[in-house]
């Protein structure tokens, strides 16, 4: 991601912005669409130009102009991966100590936590 002098450091984890990942699947799929143009026009030119090792060279820019636009259509519906650890976190919820225990709850250990120290 290329940063522009007014965009802010960005130092969490936090996901790319809605607007930010339309526009890298819109870049993709501009960019998949223009593989298969060049497809279509590379296979008119040998076809008519009667090109050596065409048998070769036509199925090859076949697969590119069939297989290509439905990858691009693919990639560019798709979201972006679900975060690894979303649901451990829920899981992982300490218990209420102000009631008293569920019957048949599973007790939970609650995960470790990292500390971060600055100083030496």
């Amino acid at each position: 991601m290329r940063r522009t002098a007014g965009q802010p450091t960005v130092i969490t984890d936090a996901e790319p912005s809605p607007g930010d990942q339309l526009r890298g699947r819109q870049r993709r799929y501009v960019l998949m669409m223009s593989i298969r143009g060049v497809c279509l026009i590379v296979g008119a030119v040998l076809v008519t130009s009667e090109a050596p090792l065409l048998w070769l060279w036509l199925p090859i820019c076949a697969v590119g102009m069939i297989l290509v636009p439905w990858l691009a259509v693919l990639l560019a519906n798709d979201r972006p991966p679900k975060d690894r650890h979303r649901m451990r976190d829920q899981r992982h919820q300490p218990a209420s100590r102000s009631g008293p225990a569920q019957v048949g709850a599973v007790p939970t250990t609650p995960s470790p936590v990292r500390v971060i120290d600055v100083e030496p």
